[in-house]
């Protein structure tokens, strides 16, 4: 009898470094390292490898343990070579604005793409570099180098740049990645929305449904991630997990009433709309008589072709998770940032070891840890039974633990984006 052994993946494929405009000065390899470590993640995306300054960062922590995995030792984590592009370019339908993460299988690899970007756009200006490129371009790039790179949308309902975006314009991948669609194995799913809203989307049962952070600071690290069983802890093993979606475990996921586009709205304005209700007013905002931003839940039903609750066959189960240091400030009503928040966020970190522990720890195990009244509020966000405030126009939703709404009830609110941490 041969019994097959596997190791235990929680990756982050998206986030971004200090080189990113608004991130934190903290996100390079050693303080992602470390915040890896307290979200309970193992597998953690180097981000905005594109950057020279940082590419050269990357090289000198990375090269010294580079064992031809694919995937980096530093800190007791593994990396991961991951860079989000944003695109700008036109079809014969249409002019398209999109954004795409970027896996590459190796240094080498990694830095002859970076050569091929030059002619394209500045590298230097974000972390992020806007390109004059195609998607469909961009796989060939990576196709010239290596079959070995993974390309998928990131976002992919958000308003802006998501391949499904209510102002992108695109109805399906096809439009955006043309006669390479067929080298899309992935989409990121994006914070305001979840798996169970893309299962309503037959089209996109042939895609691994990927959860990432896009993370601007470390606090934000693990907010979505994916679980995986590797046979062996490789670049190869985790592509092929994502492409067959065999050893794909789940995924954590944001509440994606959370996410700062779930609902339609005018943050300006102080208008937050249900897609129903933005429907009733002819998607204009009765305040100052523009279109409203489209929200990602408005976005999914018109795509939808089935209804609510469907799950395909195969489909990759999800977890709910609400960051911690947010269920705390909630439950104390003190705010994130406050040594009181953060003095007990500590406490259950020493207790369980990471943030994710938290998250899969039983009731009793939890109530050892914490006082009652943070312990109760994490067992309902276990039990899903909270309430939001839906985020809508980049502003995002708020928890409401108190009863005042019922279960994932919506109401509006007036919440403006402060800092780089709102990201």
């Amino acid at each position: 009898m041969v019994i097959r052994l596997s190791m235990r993946i929680v990756a982050d494929l998206h986030v971004h470094s200090k080189y990113a405009r608004a991130t934190s000065p903290k996100c390079d390899v050693p303080g992602l390292a470390e915040g890896a470590k307290i979200k309970g993640i193992n597998l953690m995306a180097t981000g905005d490898f594109t950057h020279p300054a940082y590419f050269n960062e990357i090289k000198s922590h990375l090269n010294e343990q580079n064992d031809g995995s694919g995937l980096f030792p530093y800190g007791g984590i593994r990396f991961i070579l991951s860079a989000e592009l944003a695109l700008f370019y036109k079809t014969s339908k249409q002019s398209i604005r999109i954004h795409n993460v970027v896996l590459a299988p190796g240094l080498e690899e990694a830095e002859q793409f970076n050569s091929k970007l030059q002619s394209f756009g500045s590298l230097v200006a974000d972390g992020r570099p806007m390109l004059k490129l195609s998607s469909a371009e961009l796989i060939d790039i990576c196709e010239s180098i290596s079959k070995d790179f993974l390309v998928f949308p990131a976002h992919a309902w958000t308003p802006y740049f998501g391949v499904f975006g209510s102002e992108t314009g695109v109805d399906q991948v096809e439009d955006s990645f043309e006669d390479r669609a067929d080298r899309v194995f992935a989409l990121e799913t994006g914070l305001s929305s979840d798996p169970s809203m893309n299962w309503t989307v037959s089209k996109l049962d042939k895609y691994a449904l990927l959860s990432n952070s896009d993370a601007h600071s470390l606090e934000k690290l693990g907010r979505e991630a994916n679980v995986f069983d590797l046979e062996k802890p490789t670049y190869k093993h985790l592509v092929e997990a994502i492409k067959t979606k065999k050893g794909f475990v789940k995924t954590y996921e944001f509440y994606p009433e959370e996410g700062k586009y779930h609902y339609d709205g005018h943050r300006d304005c102080n208008v937050l709309y249900s897609p129903q209700e933005s429907k009733q007013h002819d998607n204009i905002c009765p305040v100052c008589k523009k279109k409203l931003t489209l929200g990602v839940m408005h976005r999914v039903s018109e795509l939808a072709d089935r209804k609510p609750g469907f799950r395909p066959k195969g489909a990759v189960p999800f977890k709910y998770v609400v960051p911690l240091s947010i269920i705390i400030s909630k439950t104390i009503k003190k705010p994130e940032t406050s040594t009181v928040v953060s003095a007990e966020y500590s406490k259950l970190i020493r207790y369980f070891g990471n943030e994710f522990s938290v998250f899969e720890a039983q009731p009793d195990q939890i109530r050892l840890a914490t006082s009652s009244e943070i312990a109760n509020s994490i067992i309902r966000v276990q039990e899903e039974k909270i309430s939001w405030i839906p985020g809508y126009d980049g502003v995002f939703g708020q928890l409401v633990l108190d009863n005042s709404l019922p279960p994932r009830q919506s109401n509006i609110v007036d919440k403006k984006q402060k800092s780089l941490t709102d990201f």
